[in-house]
């Protein structure tokens, strides 16, 4: 198969949803690797990096939310939880932990493709000529490598969710955006998971950039409107 072509990781261990999904993707034109095990899989992130990864949260060797966590921390590629578990604070803990986006089980797998798709179109409308680094505050942020770095050079990680909402903020400071917005630029369905996981992905950036909670001076709550970054931003 074309070594060009999108690759998807699968983790799940039903092999009926590993079959179907396989089969879907790899007919809408995307290279897939399956695996039942969590180790399995971590072993084949080794091998090769995968643009998406699909993940299952019932795994029979590890907790699938912490691997989440872990995958949004190490990982460039787009995480999207693919689960039984319906309630509103389980899809609002995933997104949390930085996946970006969430399909209840069961679903059809066009809508998988579908979503595949949508979240690779938004990385390509990132021109590679854009820079990868930002310098506002006293601060660094490096999007190729996921870190923050202070004036006196410590470094403090932020996952591809974070990064995603700091782009975006980063990209149009002095300047309100609203919930409407930001669903629009980082996809994901609209609605109360949606808002609640904006707000901790926000938390935990002004806590990573040192912010009083109570009154941030870089990223302001406009309430009932949306938020806005305060502050001058360089490129490059």
């Amino acid at each position: 198969m074309n070594a060009d072509l999108p690759l998807v990781a699968i983790l799940d261990d039903e092999p009926e949803i590993r079959r179907m999904l396989s089969d879907a993707l790899e007919e809408a034109g995307f290279r897939t690797q399956s695996y039942a095990r969590a180790t399995e899989f971590e072993a084949g992130l080794k091998r090769s990096s995968p643009d998406v990864c699909l993940v299952d949260l019932g795994l029979p060797d590890r907790d699938g939310l912490a691997l989440v966590h872990r995958l949004a921390l190490e990982s460039g590629a787009a995480i999207i939880i693919i689960s039984g578990r319906a309630q509103v604070q389980d899809r609002v803990t995933g997104l949390e932990l930085g996946a970006d986006d969430y399909i209840i089980k069961p679903f059809d797998p066009t809508e998988v493709v579908a979503r595949i798709r949508a979240r690779l179109r938004k990385g390509r409308t990132e021109s590679p000529s854009v820079s990868q680094t930002a310098h506002f505050a006293g601060w660094s942020a490096h999007f190729d490598r996921y870190l923050l770095i202070d004036e006196a050079g410590r470094e403090t990680s932020f996952s591809h969710a974070e990064g995603e909402v700091l782009r975006l903020f980063l990209e149009s400071p002095n300047r309100l955006i609203t919930r409407a917005q930001m669903q629009e630029s980082l996809g994901g369905a609209a609605g109360e998971s949606f808002d609640r996981a904006m707000d901790v992905r926000i938390s935990r950036l002004r806590t990573k950039l040192g912010e009083d909670p109570k009154n941030p001076r870089l990223i302001k709550t406009i309430y009932g409107a949306g938020y806005i970054f305060l502050g001058e931003v360089r490129w490059g």
